[in-house]
């Protein structure tokens, strides 16, 4: 029996000496939980007076496997999202259909098309495929959207290439609802599965995007083009949708910098534009553009101001002139409550944004952030007999905390709260509304690593 361990401990030994270590396979397997208790009363949009506030818990469980190999890459996440208490306690499937939060969030494989073993480290030249993330510079037109328990991810293939601090990515997706016999026609809602987009309520029929970033001493820049397409639908004499041969394809471009300034300042910009044709096939001319800077005092406080613009189309105009941020992360940039681009339309005046961010490092485990927002339409706002309202939408103040108590366990909780105008309230349909909403949750993140 010992000469038997010692032969099998000499054999892999000797495996190991003679394979390239970068040949060696890797396994890796982890988890996450992440709680969000929450206190609404006047999220999203503000309520009108006499509704009470909301309060719930959400939960995502995510389970990840990965593996790593010689000229390979293999990922697997899978997660469920619910509400608490959505189920029944005695019930061994969910109580409702629609609710069913159990899926495949991200499912990939990754294909190096140079020999790892003949390249120098830092190069790169991969094709990747399968559901996954796209995550792009600050997120602002490619995110993850991390922040809704359920995420986004896209089905598509990538082609990957890196070398001496450039990258280019391209990618692209073509989505169908099913597998068919004839034709290619594609529903872009779902039924029982709301679409993903910020703002227009339709999935995409196809998508592709290429990516050109590098890396520069003090910093990154990059430009990005997105062009996606949309099933073309005509209306029935009863004004039902009725899908048609054909898409309406738009296309957004722009560039990204983020850079050091001096020994304390750090400047963010971007600016995009879109054209082509909207979903419902009207010309598309939009644009928005953001520019933040940040100056550290020292290394606990830093102050800066922001300023975010995106285009909105004026009432009477036959062209749309609305910017849709895409398949971002409007929840880190519009304010915490996600007043816009978020859970709840506000027409298609378009939004200024105008703020002031502050950051305390108290500690290596703890930091406190602070956003103060304005917000205006960036098109006039008009009532049903044309009368001019004013463009202020109101303030938004968010303070949010977070502690890293370990490695794997982190705690966020937050106070937001908004100061509404008339206006907003004309452009959010609400009647009667509450001057003043608040919100406040408490999040929970552990993120054990079971095998690395």
């Amino acid at each position: 029996m010992k000469k038997a361990v010692y032969l099998l401990l000499l054999g892999i030994t000797a495996v190991g000496l003679l394979a390239p270590t970068r040949t060696m396979a890797q396994f890796s397997l982890s988890g996450q939980l992440r709680t969000r208790t929450e206190l609404l009363d006047g999220q999203g949009t503000m309520l009108s007076k006499g509704e009470k506030p909301a309060f719930f818990t959400s939960q995502r469980t995510r389970l990840n496997a990965g593996y790593k190999g010689y000229r390979t890459q293999f990922f697997v996440a899978v997660q469920d999202v619910r509400v608490w208490g959505q189920d029944a306690s005695t019930n061994n499937r969910i109580t409702n259909s629609s609710l069913n939060g159990l899926m495949l969030h991200e499912a990939w494989g990754e294909i190096s098309l140079l020999d790892t073993n003949q390249t120098k480290l830092g190069k790169e030249f991969a094709l990747k495929i399968g559901r996954q993330e796209f995550l792009y510079d600050d997120s602002r037109v490619l995110g993850n959207l991390d922040w809704l328990q359920q995420a986004r991810r896209h089905d598509a293939a990538l082609i990957k290439y890196g070398f001496n601090g450039f990258t280019a990515h391209l990618g692209v997706a073509y989505n169908q609802n099913r597998e068919l016999k004839t034709g290619t026609l594609y529903d872009g809602v779902p039924v029982g599965y709301p679409a993903g987009t910020n703002g227009i309520g339709t999935m995409y029929k196809s998508l592709q995007f290429l990516y050109l970033g590098k890396k520069l001493k003090q910093g990154s820049a990059s430009f990005l083009v997105v062009k996606d397409d949309f099933q073309k639908y005509a209306l029935d004499t009863a004004g039902v949708k009725k899908l048609a041969n054909g898409v309406r394809s738009r296309v957004t471009f722009g560039p990204y910098l983020q850079t050091k300034i001096g020994k304390n300042w750090t400047l963010t910009a971007n600016a995009f534009y879109q054209a082509g044709k909207d979903k419902d096939g009207a010309s598309l001319s939009a644009y928005m553009y953001s520019v933040r800077g940040m100056y550290a005092m020292n290394r606990v406080f830093s102050i800066g101001p922001g300023f975010d613009y995106t285009s909105g189309t004026a009432t009477g105009s036959t062209k749309n002139h609305t910017f849709d941020p895409l398949y971002g992360t409007p929840h880190k940039f519009w304010g915490q409550m996600d007043y816009f681009y978020a859970a709840n339309g506000f027409g298609k005046g378009g939004l200024s944004d105008l703020y002031i961010n502050t950051t305390i490092k108290a500690s290596e485990k703890l930091s406190i952030n602070t956003d103060l927002h304005h917000f205006a339409s960036a098109a006039a706002v008009r009532v049903v007999d044309n009368q001019k309202l004013s463009s202020g939408f109101g303030e938004e103040l968010d303070i949010i905390a977070n502690y890293n108590l370990t490695k794997s366990i982190s705690f966020q909780g937050g106070y937001c709260a908004f100061f509404s105008t008339n206006s907003l309230a004309q452009v959010k349909g609400v009647k009667n509304p509450q001057k003043m909403s608040n919100w406040a949750y408490l999040m929970i993140n552990i993120k054990p690593e079971f095998l690395k």
